[in-house]
């Protein structure tokens, strides 16, 4: 008896470190899947197996489409203000994370980004990601005239807004400001000369996303 149970156990656990992105996106508790249903979430899975247009009626009747899956990775378009991308990532040979980027544009982009256990229970996202502060999206700025004028402009940057995406090639992460994009146009124009324009890059490293480099 000990054995046939030690079996059983094991099998379990074999079969949980088998588990892709697909089967424990099916079952994403209904709590952190208000729009999409499991049926829904089945659906999508087996639409892009058949070459087919991922398209799915949410809860509200509207459309969801599922652009990308992977065994690692995938990205849905919720509606047509919100998206979400998921990346399971290695803690070490058998223990996996996955990090969810749920995106919001009302209109600018602006993100959040949280992480699970493969039973879907929620880890403190600072033991895995610290993102970059504001002031890491501007140049330093040597002259007295110029530290003037930008403050000035800041006083338009009310918000900090910020996009993530997540990598369905590799490991990486990467984060854009996004709070110009809310100003009127005379004003993000000259902020513009103040800014580091290209994202902040991550990547996956010892259960954690570092920060490498600017793109």
């Amino acid at each position: 008896m000990k054995w046939i149970i030690g079996l059983v156990c094991m099998l379990c656990s074999m079969n949980l470190q088998a588990q892709d992105l697909k089967s424990l996106y099916i079952a994403l508790p209904d709590s952190l899947s208000p729009l999409l249903t499991k049926v829904n979430r089945e659906d999508f899975g087996d639409f892009l197996a058949s070459n087919m247009k991922a398209e799915v009626k949410n809860r509200f009747g509207q459309t969801s489409e599922m652009l990308k899956l992977t065994d690692d990775y995938l990205l849905v378009h919720v509606s047509k203000s919100s998206r979400e991308e998921m990346k399971l990532l290695p803690l070490n040979d058998s223990v996996k994370v996955v990090c969810v980027v749920r995106t919001y544009c009302g209109p600018v982009p602006d993100s959040e980004v949280k992480f699970y256990d493969t039973a879907w229970n929620e880890l403190p996202a600072a033991d895995f990601v610290t993102l970059p502060e504001e002031n890491e999206f501007y140049k330093s700025v040597l002259s007295e005239t110029a530290s003037d004028s930008l403050r000035n402009l800041r006083l338009n940057a009310d918000m900090y807004l910020k996009e993530v995406r997540l990598s369905d090639k590799d490991l990486s992460l990467s984060v854009s400001y996004t709070t110009p994009q809310y100003m009127d146009k005379t004003t993000a124009d000259k902020l513009k000369s103040y800014l580091i324009n290209a994202p902040i890059v991550y990547t996956w490293s010892n259960g954690k996303f570092l920060k490498v480099s600017t793109q």
